[in-house]
């Protein structure tokens, strides 16, 4: 590490990380462990992507912001588990402080768009079980487009103030971070400085970015509930509730870890509980979507043997 001294204000040139383990063994299992975990990621969600690419039937709003967060999940986990697993077998396991402001950005902008992007995916569901005459126009594929692209802009605005005012910071050591990649809330805990202020835009950006679209999406489910129960054929209630029940399983994986990490007071700052709350709301949950979204999904899996078994599945 290069340190230099300017006026009682000194920066660093890089981190350490220090993961999880320092025994080799363990680093070895864990090494073994997590690269299967990120392979099989990148082929469920790269599948799921292929598959409504490829199969006319699904290209319907509903699978298209699954496309989009298929897309999403697998560009999450390659913003952390790669950096993670050269870690695990390289001794330095440091990272620059570009690398780790860069980071810092990308992994906030996808995390921040999946916040949004659950919301809107509730809200598709709200259209289709509540108004399903209107479904079509309501839904069309520009209205789609403008919704992805809102989303992202709410993401990148929201990650750019939070990362520059961590950035603006000054940081001259120590420089180990206790986590396996660059989380803003282990990285303030290097500052020099007050984070009070921080600690503050942090509630106000996870209270904007994690709860409202929480709140969009618990109150279209209210309505979308209401609407279920309103159906007098059992057979139509069970077909209602299961194009919801996966929505509702991934949202929960995802907005609970990550409520806890950032809806918290920095005096409850916890290394070990952080490190588990990050994986299961950046690698396990992304690992799973593409499970939960398939193993129920009859599309789907008509879909798969389309494309790649028996050619004489029914259209």
């Amino acid at each position: 590490m290069q340190t230099v001294g300017k006026e009682n204000h000194s920066s660093v040139s890089e981190f350490l990380l220090l993961g999880f383990s320092s025994e080799p063994q363990v680093r070895m299992a864990l090494f073994i462990f997590f690269l299967l975990l990120y392979l099989i990621t990148l082929l469920g969600n790269g599948l799921i992507t292929t598959l409504i690419y490829l199969d006319s039937r699904l290209h319907t709003p509903m699978y298209f912001f699954l496309s989009i967060l298929s897309m999403v999940d697998m560009s999450y986990v390659t913003t952390t588990v790669p950096q993670m697993l050269v870690n695990m077998v390289c001794p330095r396991r440091t990272i620059s402080w570009g690398a780790c402001v860069a980071q810092m950005f990308i992994f906030l902008v996808l995390g921040n768009g999946e916040c949004v992007l659950y919301a809107v995916m509730a809200y598709d569901r709200y259209v289709a079980i509540c108004f399903p005459l209107h479904y079509t126009l309501r839904m069309s594929r520009p209205i789609c487009i403008k919704m992805v692209t809102m989303c992202w802009c709410i993401s990148i605005v929201g990650s750019l103030v939070y990362t520059i005012f961590t950035v603006r910071l000054p940081y001259c050591g120590p420089h180990k971070i206790n986590h396996f990649f660059c989380e803003i809330p282990a990285v303030l805990k290097l500052a020099c400085a007050d984070t009070t202020f921080n600690d503050r835009l942090d509630f106000i950006l996870a209270f904007t970015l994690l709860l409202v679209p929480l709140s969009l999406i618990l109150a279209s489910y209210m309505r979308i509930f209401a609407s279920i129960f309103r159906i007098r054929s059992s057979q139509g209630r069970i077909k209602s509730f299961s194009t919801c029940a996966s929505h509702i399983t991934v949202v929960t994986m995802f907005y609970a870890p990550a409520m806890m990490m950032y809806m918290r007071p920095g005096s409850w700052y916890d290394p070990e509980r952080d490190k588990k709350l990050a994986l299961f709301y950046n690698v396990v949950s992304a690992f799973l979507n593409p499970i939960i979204y398939s193993l129920r999904n009859k599309d789907v899996k008509m879909a798969f043997l389309k494309v790649f078994g028996d050619r004489r599945t029914p259209q």
